[in-house]
């Protein structure tokens, strides 16, 4: 699920050119966890912990517009944040824009989830 909320402000995670292409890092955004990765010409954004053990998924390897769970290799989709093996288990999945210079998601915060 995308969050589309317009109620849920964007806000500032990083600059461009902080996340080198290929690659995510993990911020907290409205006292959640959040990774979001560049595929080189653009970004997403998903919640951080893998859905298995709690792994951070902004720390494991991004190509191909999937994330990999650094601790058990389990690979998640971040156009809709769907598991590979089995589309049914999805981690959420955040609206993600570029404003000047700054990376910006739009988070609910956790107590709304």
């Amino acid at each position: 699920m995308t969050t589309t909320d317009d109620a849920v402000p964007f806000r500032p995670v990083a600059r461009v050119g902080d996340i080198p292409a290929g690659e995510g890092r993990t911020y907290e955004v409205g006292g959640r966890l959040v990774a979001v990765f560049h595929d080189g010409t653009g970004y997403h954004a998903m919640d951080d912990l893998c859905p298995h053990m709690g792994a951070s998924l902004g720390s494991g390897p991004f190509a191909d517009g999937m994330v990999t769970c650094p601790w058990h290799a389990w690979r998640f989709r971040a156009c809709d944040g769907a598991w590979c093996d089995n589309e049914k288990l999805k981690v959420e999945v955040f609206e993600t824009r570029v404003a000047d210079d700054a990376i910006e998601v739009r988070v609910p915060p956790a107590a709304t989830r």
